[in-house]
């Protein structure tokens, strides 16, 4: 599933996606020079959602995790305890702020679809993907979302 925020193309590759002629001209860029990301071209962005509440049946928390992760695909990787879980998955975002909205918006958006708990957010870390790399690089920060899934902590 992708997402993208209001008023933007759903679109890739399609015709007429992309914008031609002069007001997208093609230009070279010399050696040495960097890149300069476009401001309205949507970025990937690592989030971290952290929950908490009142403890829940260890099952229901679980299967409420899994509800969420067929539902919404993008997640990588949820951790999961009788009162709190961690949801980390990466979105597409134009900024931070549209990205931080979003995760903002997860866990109360899908609690009675998913049958989540009704735990509070209580942390919520979003990164861009040179950021993540670089801490994984330099061996700090969070392993690779590895296994994939749902699990205990």
């Amino acid at each position: 599933m992708r997402r993208v925020r209001p008023g933007a193309s759903t679109s890739r590759g399609a015709a007429g996606s992309r914008a031609t002629g002069p007001e997208r001209a093609l230009t070279s860029v010399a050696a040495g020079d960097r890149y300069k990301a476009d401001p309205e071209l949507p970025r990937l962005w690592h989030v971290t959602l952290s929950v908490s509440g009142k403890e829940a049946p260890i099952e229901k928390v679980r299967r409420s995790l899994e509800q969420l992760a067929h539902d919404h695909p993008f997640l990588l990787t949820s951790r999961y305890a009788v009162d709190h879980a961690e949801i980390r998955y990466w979105e597409e975002a134009r900024d931070l702020h549209d990205a931080a909205a979003v995760a903002l918006r997860l866990w109360g958006e899908h609690r009675q679809s998913a049958g989540l708990p009704p735990w509070e957010i209580v942390g919520l870390e979003v990164i861009d993907r040179a950021t993540y790399h670089q801490r994984l690089a330099e061996g700090y920060g969070p392993p690779p979302a590895s296994p994939v899934g749902v699990h205990p902590f």
